[in-house]
């Protein structure tokens, strides 16, 4: 049997949002072990992963104080506006980020990107220590402490335990916290592609009966693509040449692009909505998709993530300045009550919007393209829809504010 090692939070799973959470408690001087089943750099290498992922105006600040923006930033595109249509309507809601300031609304960064930047942090942090590719092979939560045995034979023990190891996460069903979920019974497409005319940082978002068709623009002339449609017309689509793939790609873009280029290959996920009934137990903490996961129609599952991240951060750090257990049920039952009206509010508004346009039913469909026309007619309103989708609206948490834990 090994030496017990001991740090003050453990956290399992290394992707960007246990990463996240790992650097920002480490530069807070918190000690963080972090455990991740897989290769970390496999996870992160081009070609890995297709998704485009927005990051909101607030969630880029929590980045940037980690230092991992710096390694995503040649890649990242600025989002100044954003175009929704429902179909070929020609009624449409716009927004301009000069209506609210100069900044960004937010940002699209390819997945493997971030990835990379968030792991590089990671291991270059002294506080906080990268166990991978391991796995947890005993997980005992006391009275007093954590205690997890990894497959090697090591030995960690901890004040908390933070699952962060996402959608099918074992720490959150070993502990048995209870899952609600919902099938769309549909599936994101994922590419990116190459264009010979700019974006001019203008993201697109079509809604069609099979769900949104989305174009979010990254650095220079390359786009991210979310493409919904039913599983199985998904994988037949992905499975098409990639002749016959770019050729119906660029049919249902236009030719606004230009000459459109695959840069990648595609991917298809299922589109699934689930979440925890609660997102602690005794000495453990939920995070990111361990926590939740919704539809991507509003571009929001990274985001939300990061708040939780801003928030557990927030909590644990103002707990040990106080002395305080991090691990204790007050500084968990903060953090559930200051994540929970934010994360339900989201579910439901990205499963509403999934139910209202993902439908062919006339008198909706005139509804909605009446809504969005009159919204695109109310200033305040555009106001304020924009700066909820930059994560400015509600009680945020320090360093969704640009201010130091």
């Amino acid at each position: 049997m090994t030496e017990p090692t001991s740090f003050d939070v453990l956290i399992i799973g290394s992707g960007p949002v246990g990463g996240l959470l790992a650097v920002s408690l480490a530069q807070a001087g918190v000690t963080v072990a972090v455990v991740e089943a897989a290769p970390p750099e496999a996870l992160a290498r081009p070609g890995s992963d297709a998704r485009a992922i927005a990051i909101a105006y607030s969630a880029q600040k929590l980045i940037q104080a980690t230092g991992a923006w710096d390694g995503m930033r040649d890649e990242a595109g600025s989002i100044l506006e954003i175009r929704v249509t429902d179909n070929a309507s020609p009624l449409f809601l716009h927004y301009d980020h000069l209506d609210i300031g100069d900044e960004p609304l937010g940002w699209i960064v390819p997945n493997p990107a971030i990835r990379r930047s968030v792991t590089a942090g990671l291991r270059a942090s002294p506080s906080a220590k990268l166990f991978a590719p391991r796995r947890v092979a005993r997980l005992e939560r006391t009275a007093g402490r954590v205690e997890a045995e990894l497959d090697d034979g090591r030995i960690l023990r901890a004040s908390l335990v933070v699952a962060a190891d996402g959608r099918g996460s074992k720490t959150r069903d070993g502990a048995g916290l209870k899952i609600t979920r919902r099938d769309y019974r549909a599936s994101g497409i994922v590419c990116f592609i190459e264009h010979s005319e700019p974006h001019h940082g203008i993201a697109h978002e079509r809604f069609l009966p099979a769900g949104p068709f989305a174009l979010l623009p990254l650095a220079g002339n390359r786009t991210g693509v979310v493409w919904t449609e039913a599983n199985d017309v998904a994988a037949a689509i992905c499975g098409q040449s990639d002749a016959d793939f770019r050729a119906e790609l660029a049919g249902k873009i236009g030719g606004f692009l230009g000459e459109i280029r695959l840069d990648g290959p595609r991917f298809h996920h299922p589109l699934t909505l689930h979440f925890a009934d609660a997102i602690i137990s005794h000495r453990l903490a939920l995070v990111g998709d361990a926590a939740h996961g919704m539809h991507p129609i509003a571009g929001q599952g990274m985001n939300m993530g990061i708040r939780d991240v801003a928030a557990l951060a927030e909590v644990i750090v103002d707990a040990r300045r106080l002395g305080l257990d991090p691990g204790g049920p007050d500084v968990l039952e903060r953090y559930q009550r200051w994540r929970r009206f934010d994360t339900l509010l989201m579910l439901g508004l990205t499963d509403g919007l999934d139910r209202l346009f993902s439908n062919d039913v006339e008198p909706l469909r005139l509804a909605r393209r009446l809504g969005l026309a009159a919204v695109d007619r109310l200033p305040d309103a555009k106001r304020f829809f924009m700066r909820h989708a930059m994560g400015l609206v509600g009680d945020l948490p320090r360093l969704l504010r640009g201010e130091p834990l």
